[in-house]
């Protein structure tokens, strides 16, 4: 076995033929095709199976999958601190982010280290799920992951800061009147939630809890930038931390009282080589403090003149997110450990 059959495998995976995986790699598709005969022999096991959608990975396969994406990112990451001089750093670096948390200042730190390593290449990706963050950090597929720090927070997690969750309510809503919103106050309004396993629909969850709210569903969404824009058209209200209000939505965005926050941590392996490194210490460099921007503004009028359109434009469901018609639900918490949103006060 070896690592270039190991990573096209997992281009197999991903393209779903072993044609696609070719052309993505610049292949020639017998040899890619005899490559996957070679390894499923020297394995003694079959590891995709042909279906009308395509090969799909056996349930074998999928935890095969799952250790050979481990292999092939150690792999990379080594070659990538081989080559990486005093001045220059080079190869690639995997870094996930919780979904919601540091979506502002990711992309800053982010930009810097590009514009100090050109050679660099960054690979980023979203993941809602605590539970599946902790089992990618402890399995050491990743660079750098940045998330909500919990009880089962790895040893080597370093606190970046917190991240404060605000309420987004629609143009004209009540809410907006107050410089901070009691969830209390917003019993019996729809919300926009998030999926069922993520964290962020658990740091709701917890904080309705505590000031003996019982949220209404009227939507649920995937990504936080979703969930804002609906909140802002009426649909209902959402809660998301607040760097993750996109820009000409604050003035339709308040802090709860009392405060709702989560720690939020960066986990480096110790082996992630001098990229990862480099990225956490500019994340370190980042302002964590993104509640000030949200205040009153007149009557919850936008600042910029078209930052929400009406109701009626671009209200199109996207593929990738559900709406819940029927009432509110009994729902799991995403949070597996136990942890919950920290509050103040």
């Amino acid at each position: 076995m070896s690592l270039r059959q190991f990573e096209y495998a997992l281009a197999v995976a991903a393209e779903g033929s072993v044609t696609a995986a070719a052309e993505l790699l610049h292949v020639a598709q017998p040899s890619m095709s005899q490559q996957i005969r070679n390894l499923e022999r020297d394995l003694g096991v079959t590891l995709f199976a042909r279906t009308a959608a395509g090969l799909v990975p056996t349930a074998v396969g999928r935890a095969f999958l799952k250790e050979a994406e481990v292999a092939v990112s150690a792999a990379r990451r080594a070659r990538a601190t081989a080559r990486a001089g005093a001045d220059d750093l080079v190869g690639e670096l995997v870094v996930a982010a919780q979904l919601g948390f540091g979506t502002r200042q990711l992309p800053g730190a982010l930009s810097v280290l590009r514009r100090r390593f050109p050679r660099l290449e960054v690979t980023v990706f979203e993941e809602s799920s605590s539970a599946e963050l902790d089992r990618l950090c402890r399995r050491g597929a990743l660079g750098l992951a940045l998330m909500a720090a919990c009880k089962r927070s790895p040893a080597n997690a370093h606190r970046l800061g917190e991240e404060e969750f605000v309420v987004v309510m629609g143009a004209g809503h009540r809410g907006l009147a107050a410089d901070r919103v009691e969830l209390r106050e917003l019993e019996g309004e729809p919300w926009v939630r998030f999926d069922r396993d993520s964290a962020l629909d658990g740091v709701l969850l917890e904080a309705a809890r505590d000031d003996g709210l019982t949220p209404a569903t009227v939507a649920r969404v995937s990504q936080t930038a979703t969930a804002v824009r609906w909140a802002a058209h009426g649909l209902g209200v959402t809660l998301v931390p607040a760097s993750a209000v996109p820009r000409g939505y604050e003035h339709l965005a308040r802090p709860v009282f009392p405060a709702v926050s989560q720690p939020v941590i960066a986990v480096v392996q110790s082996d992630s080589g001098p990229a990862a490194t480099a990225l956490l210490e500019l994340l370190r460099q980042e302002s964590w403090d993104s509640s000030a921007s949200f205040h009153r503004s007149g009557a919850g009028e936008p600042h910029d003149e078209g930052a929400v359109v009406n109701a009626g434009e671009g209200a199109v469901v996207n593929a990738g997110e559900q709406l819940v018609l029927s009432g509110d639900r009994s729902f799991r918490r995403a949070f597996d450990d136990g942890a919950g949103p920290l509050r103040a006060g």
